[in-house]
């Protein structure tokens, strides 16, 4: 696994570790995996409902 530095605004850190508290991701790193996983899918969902549109167009 590589390491990647960013910057997240405070506000949405302490959203974050709320959850971490809360149990519902047993760490800040897990719960912001969590949703670069679910970002992607989202995307990969999105960009293949475009090409099915698109083959559509073509018949």
């Amino acid at each position: 696994m590589e390491r990647v530095t960013l910057r997240i605004p405070k506000q949405q850190i302490e959203e974050v570790e709320q959850m971490v508290e809360t149990g519902e991701y047993p760490n800040r790193s897990e719960a912001i995996r969590a949703a670069v996983r679910e970002m992607l899918a989202e995307e990969g969902s999105e960009r293949a409902s475009e090409k099915q549109k698109r083959s559509w167009a073509k018949v």
